[in-house]
């Protein structure tokens, strides 16, 4: 079994489309803080929305860098059943980090949500004025992105298996 680099765009955006849940990490004064979200892919911006209070806001709002982590497979293989270090996790996992800006806009806030329903449903939504206002959007703006299979078969590497 072997890891190999996903090293195209469209490879690492059907990862992504796969997941329901993304984590992302952002660091408070050199100290590690992840959170499981849900989120959209809006072209090279990841799209994030929550309470506009608490820890991760707090961080945010100090220090904008964020890393976004996915990851699809949680199937168990081994070369030797017998030899603990050949056991893996077969998985694909795509990361992106980059900095966050706040939506503050309404108009810009409902596209987003717009756009983040498309993650997870077919459906058309309206938002009230309420719930558009109370909700902190998020923009995480991609600049490095980065994805590997693990535990792949010698003679398929780098494709999604649909």
């Amino acid at each position: 079994m072997r890891t190999y680099f996903i090293t195209d765009q469209e490879e690492r955006e059907k990862v992504i489309r796969m997941c329901k849940t993304c984590f992302i990490a952002m660091a408070d004064d050199n100290k590690p803080y992840v959170v499981p979200m849900n989120f959209a892919l809006d072209g090279n911006t990841v799209l994030l929305h929550g309470a506009q209070e608490g820890r991760k806001w707090e961080i945010l709002n100090k220090n904008p860098k964020i890393c976004v982590t996915w990851m699809l497979g949680e199937e168990l293989a081994w070369q030797d059943v017998q030899v603990g270090c050949s056991y893996r996790v077969k998985s694909k996992t795509v990361i992106a980090e980059g900095e966050v800006e706040i939506v503050d806009d309404y108009d810009e806030k409902v596209r987003c949500l717009n756009v983040f329903m498309t993650q997870y449903s077919n459906l058309e939504f309206k938002f009230s004025p309420p719930s558009v206002r109370n909700v902190g959007g998020l923009k995480a703006h991609v600049k490095e992105w980065s994805g590997k299979e693990f535990g792949v078969n010698v003679n398929s590497p780098g494709k999604l298996k649909n």
